[in-house]
């Protein structure tokens, strides 16, 4: 760090991306991207809004909104658009977390969330998961502040029930619940239907997963009107034009083509479960994923070695150097020709280290 790096941000940690290197071609599946191209609807429009790219964007994307708004089944006023689900996330620490309101999260979560609570210098608590990986909703019954939970989790994949997100939402009517719900369009069940029952839920989605958009960065939160006037006030405060006028017209795009982007969801679905049956017969212990990635561990070999020996083979997986989760991997679903090879190559690694 330079001298002149603010003293307020000493021990700061950045969140840490997954790798992209450029030395070869890898079969990539290390940061949860779909395997197939957007919408050659929201490609389109991407395209026919590039000639207006010296203009600023419309700050309330009305647009956008009024097609989320029938697409989804909430009203506009229930809608904010975001640059990626992560400043939707940024901005829930930011309106509703203080030194008396402590963020509440998951010890084995997503990694942005304790990021956003030191840079944002407020408290955190986190909550462990059981040993089964799995969360105890009753931990975060009267959580005395904030509660964050990515459903389907991560990087475990396993989801809540909706029943269960209701019972934590039920259990603190003095806190704002957030579901980050990056991942739901795999196998999990949304709770944005309850914003309409409860006003202290956020419900926070991306395009960049099951809608292929990971490059244009866009995401949204949904919640009560008042909730998003909230948002809206630290967004304006922050930046007006989060969302490019491309990246606004690929989105439309990508609601309208529903059909593209309901098939892709499903086959993804089905080839994790065929992936995972495939490595439960080579050894694996798979933990239950509604993600669109399966978070394994071989009882034979570490989960340092199974990430290298399939990075020296020019396959990308992610791997987490943490307590409880060393002994894992977490493997992108891709297309079914990119897991049959990752296959062969778990077969070979296997083969060689016996």
């Amino acid at each position: 760090m330079s001298g002149f790096f603010s003293k307020k941000y000493d021990g700061l940690a950045p969140y840490s991306a997954g790798e992209q290197p450029q030395d070869k071609k890898y079969i990539k599946l290390n940061t949860n991207e779909s395997p197939f191209p957007p919408s050659p609807f929201a490609t389109r429009l991407a395209r026919e809004s590039a000639g207006d790219m010296f203009l600023y964007p419309d700050p309330e994307y009305a647009t956008l909104v009024k097609i989320a708004s029938q697409k989804l089944g909430v009203n506009s006023s229930e809608i904010l658009f975001t640059n990626g689900s992560d400043e939707a996330l940024d901005f829930a620490f930011i309106a509703y977390c203080d030194e008396r309101t402590p963020a509440v999260f998951p010890d084995i979560t997503y990694g942005f969330y304790p990021v956003f609570a030191k840079i944002n210098r407020v408290p955190f608590r986190e909550i462990p998961l059981k040993d089964d990986y799995t969360i105890d909703v009753k931990d975060y019954f009267n959580a005395g502040g904030t509660v964050f939970i990515a459903n389907p989790n991560a990087p475990t994949g396993i989801a809540l029930k909706r029943s269960e997100i209701e019972e934590i939402i039920a259990k603190n009517p003095k806190n704002i619940v957030v579901i980050d719900e990056a991942y739901v369009d795999f196998g999990g069940e949304s709770a944005v239907g309850l914003i309409k029952k409860y006003k202290n839920l956020i419900v926070t989605q991306t395009f960049s997963k099951s809608r292929s958009l990971a490059g244009a960065r866009l995401g949204m939160a949904f919640a009560c009107k008042e909730i998003i006037n909230d948002l809206k006030t630290v967004k304006f405060s922050k930046n007006p034009y989060n969302v490019s006028r491309m990246t606004a017209a690929a989105g439309i795009g990508a609601l309208l083509d529903e059909e593209y982007f309901k098939d892709n969801c499903k086959k993804i679905a089905q080839t994790r479960e065929n992936f995972t049956a495939e490595l439960v017969e080579l050894g694996f212990s798979v933990l239950p994923s509604k993600a669109n990635f399966v978070f394994a561990k071989c009882p034979k070999l570490s989960g340092e070695t199974v990430y290298s020996e399939l990075k020296n083979r020019g396959v990308l997986v992610r791997y987490f150097d943490k307590p409880r989760l060393k002994e894992f991997v977490r493997i992108t679903i891709g297309s079914d020709e990119q897991m049959e090879k990752t296959l062969e190559v778990i077969s070979e690694i296997l083969k060689e280290k016996k």
